[in-house]
Order: structure tokens, then C-alpha cells, then sequence
């Protein structure tokens, strides 16, 4: 019993590890080259697999691509929890969550394969699904808490939010084309808080 139980850790363990080198692989090649121009062969090659083991995890080129993207998502997601969760209200945590995401998103090709590759190959309802999974609501819910304790005027939630994360999405992908360009849109969007939702910063430069 008690090596049928080490034998199944090990297999466990040799499949994230296979998973793992998958998805950093395919990640490193997506970025660089697009989503069309890697192949199938190149990334088993680079990977040091077989095509086969390929199909076992992710089923075919697709579905690796979408547990890169997926992967990708989670870890803007991770993010952008970790710099807001000790935020000290709804004001606060919306902006540090807004700054933790731009940080995010800074990552070297995280933009192009969230916002252009991933929609374009996988389409917007399989985006869409990937970020409700990764929290994807969770901007409306700041608003919603913003508004309810004061801090924003009524408004309807769910479509500012959806307006904020269009101009999110477009900030961090001009800010990814032209680096230098990054610090301007941050500042934008503080003074968007401002204008907007008549934002108090507390000790924020």
C-alpha cells in the first residue's frame, strides 16, 4: 500500500513537472513568435517530448495555448489580490488594485497574449470564461462596495466596470508597445479616480 501511494506522488509529481515545462515553453514561444507562427514540433522539441505527451496533457496545440493563457490570467489575477487585500477601504482598494494590475500586465509579453493572441485565437466567450474563473467580477464588486460606503456617487456598476476594464486593457497595451509611456498612463488613471469618482488619496504618489 504503501508504494502504490509514493508511486502515485511520483506520478503526480512527474506530471506537473511536465505541465510546468509545457506551459513555461510554450509561454516563452507564444510571446516571441505568436500564437500561428509556433508549431507544434518546435515546442515538443524545445520541451524535450514527445508530441505525444503533448496531446496527453493539453489535447492538442489549442489546448495549450489556452492553459498558457489560463495560467497567465491567474497570476494578474494573484497580483492584483495581493496588492489590494489589506487596502484600508474600497476607495483605496480599487485604485491599488487598478496600480497592481498595470504592474501585472508589465510582465514581457503578458499583454499581447491576454489582450490580442488569446481573443483572437480562442475567441471573446472563452476569454470571457477564463476571466470570470480568475475573478473577473471583481472590479464590479469593488465599485459596488465603493458606492455603497460613500466613497462613489450611484452609478451603474457593472457597466463602468466594463468600461474601466476596456481602458485598463488599453492602457497595458499601449504601455507594453512603448514602456516609456507607462508612467503617463498611471497617472492618467489616478486623476481618472479623481475626476470621476471624487477619489481622496491617502498618502498615494
Amino acid at each position: 500500500m504503501q508504494d502504490k501511494t509514493v508511486e502515485k506522488r511520483s506520478n503526480a509529481a512527474r506530471t506537473a513537472e511536465t505541465t510546468e515545462k509545457f506551459l513555461s515553453i510554450a509561454r516563452a514561444l507564444f510571446a516571441e513568435k505568436g500564437y500561428a507562427d509556433t508549431s507544434t514540433p518546435e515546442i515538443v522539441k524545445a520541451a524535450g517530448v514527445t508530441r505525444g505527451a503533448l496531446y496527453h496533457h493539453f489535447g492538442d496545440k489549442q489546448g495549450l495555448f489556452r492553459a498558457v493563457i489560463d495560467h497567465e490570467a491567474g497570476l494578474v489575477a494573484e497580483e492584483i489580490k495581493a496588492n489590494s487585500i489589506e487596502s484600508e477601504n474600497a476607495s483605496d482598494a480599487l485604485l491599488d488594485g487598478s496600480l497592481a494590475y498595470f504592474d501585472a500586465m508589465a510582465a514581457d509579453g503578458r499583454a499581447e497574449l491576454l489582450l490580442i493572441e488569446g481573443p483572437a485565437v480562442l475567441g471573446f466567450e472563452t476569454m470571457a470564461e477564463i476571466d470570470q474563473k480568475h475573478g473577473g467580477n471583481e472590479l464590479k464588486i469593488g465599485l459596488d462596495m465603493a458606492v455603497k460606503h460613500g466613497a462613489l456617487a450611484p452609478m451603474p456598476t457593472q457597466e463602468m466596470a466594463d468600461i474601466l476594464s476596456a481602458s485598463f486593457d488599453r492602457a497595458a497595451l499601449a504601455s507594453a508597445k512603448s514602456p516609456s509611456q507607462r508612467e503617463n498612463y498611471i497617472d492618467a488613471f489616478k486623476h481618472l479616480f479623481l475626476a470621476l469618482f471624487d477619489y481622496k488619496p491617502e498618502n498615494k504618489t
